[in-house]
């Protein structure tokens, strides 16, 4: 359990015990990190909130150890888009203080009996390959950076190579389909192709894009957002 506050951490120790379960705790976020990357837990409690390191970060750091033992964030931060932002980078729970300790202690249970995740399987497409895991993506053994939404919708289109996606389909999966138009596809699938080659991702007219081939004209090297 990686937490800041030295009362709360107490009473959760005290009551985790209880449940039978064995609990080591961190006080800041770099201690936590180093606990939780030895591997030898069942779950990861982190609070967001925390000195050294965020518990974003910490989260973040984890998955791209390719450590993936489950973790639950614990915050007082409740707001749609922390909870988002958490799960995005690998945790597998959110619980927003305050909460039920009953509920807490169901959580841990779910997620121990759950065990860690499988590690997300990187996806290729001709010479372009993407890890979910890592948001790192690579043409012929170069990263090329990727903004978060870039990496978004080329993710999308890797999970559906040689099928015509429509911009509608695209909007909806990436974009919040209430607040954007239709051009905001345009405008980042223009972007897709200035970093990986025009051939890249092709237009079928009147029915939307298609991904077809990747790595055949952008030049090697990392390339800047």
């Amino acid at each position: 359990m990686v937490e800041d506050e030295r009362g709360v951490a107490r009473a959760l120790r005290r009551g985790l015990l209880a449940e039978g379960f064995a609990v080591d705790v961190a006080l800041d976020g770099r201690r936590g990190l180093e606990l939780a990357a030895s591997g030898e837990f069942d779950a990861v409690l982190v609070d967001i909130m925390l000195p050294g390191l965020n518990g974003y970060d910490v989260v973040a750091r984890l998955r791209e150890r390719q450590v993936w033992t489950p973790v639950l964030i614990l915050s007082a931060k409740d707001g749609e888009y922390d909870i988002a932002d958490g799960l995005d980078l690998g945790a597998d729970d959110y619980l927003t203080k305050p909460f039920s300790f009953v509920e807490l202690v169901a959580r841990v249970r779910a997620l121990v009996r759950r065990g860690p995740a499988p590690r997300p399987a990187v996806l290729t497409v001709g010479e372009l390959s993407l890890d979910p895991a890592t948001r790192v993506v690579t043409q012929r053994g170069y990263e090329v950076v990727t903004t978060a939404r870039e990496f978004a919708l080329l993710e999308y289109f890797m999970r559906r190579p040689g099928q015509v996606l429509s911009k509608g389909e695209l909007r909806d999966h990436v974009w919040d389909a209430a607040g954007d138009g239709l051009n905001v596809v345009e405008v980042y699938v223009g972007y897709l192709r200035r970093k990986f080659g025009q051939a890249a991702i092709e237009t079928v007219r009147g029915a939307g894009y298609r991904l077809v081939a990747v790595g055949t004209t952008a030049g090697p090297g990392p390339v800047a957002p």
